[in-house]
């Protein structure tokens, strides 16, 4: 089995995060930083799951290093056991296989099923129709921003790019 690690390195708990995942005993420690702050994007993470394999574990000292919503959580589980990979999570000393697995699938269910469903495209920028829709309600642009988890700029985009 190979151990894999993978670190975000959004805070100054980065270094430390690098270094407890050498020493768990990971044999790979891959670290990357966010094009942008705000994004779930990661193209060092998508190489990881395009290489990991069968018994394979992938392990992180956060599950926030690997998604900001829920549902992005599981869809990544999804993919992560379409390979055969299981994933460690350092800090809750957590995995995805056995009764801890089950668990953790059933509370990223039960919370993405409350979450807004703008939560998980929040990163992408808000869909134009939503944002049309708040305008047409009479809601100001920065108001807009605000409700939908988005720079005031990509509300100010989409509506000049978009006709009324």
């Amino acid at each position: 089995m190979l151990k894999i690690g993978y670190v975000r390195l959004r805070d100054e708990r980065s270094a430390e995060d690098t270094a407890t995942l050498k020493s768990i005993g990971c044999h790979v420690v891959r670290a990357e930083e966010p094009v942008c702050p705000m994004s779930d994007d990661s193209a060092v993470l998508n190489s990881i799951l395009d290489f990991i394999s069968d018994g394979d574990q992938l392990v992180v000292t956060r599950l926030v290093h690997l998604g900001s919503s829920s549902r992005d959580l599981l869809d990544f589980l999804d993919r992560l056991e379409a390979r055969g990979a299981s994933l460690f999570i350092a800090q809750a000393e957590l995995s995805t296989l056995g009764e801890g697995g089950r668990a953790l699938r059933a509370a990223l269910e039960a919370v993405a099923s409350v979450e807004p469903p703008w939560v998980s495209r929040r990163r992408k920028g808000a869909p134009t129709e939503d944002i049309r829709a708040l305008q047409a309600a009479g809601v100001g642009p920065v108001e807009i921003a605000r409700r939908l988890g988005v720079s005031r700029m990509t509300v100010w985009r989409k509506l000049k790019t978009q006709p009324a």
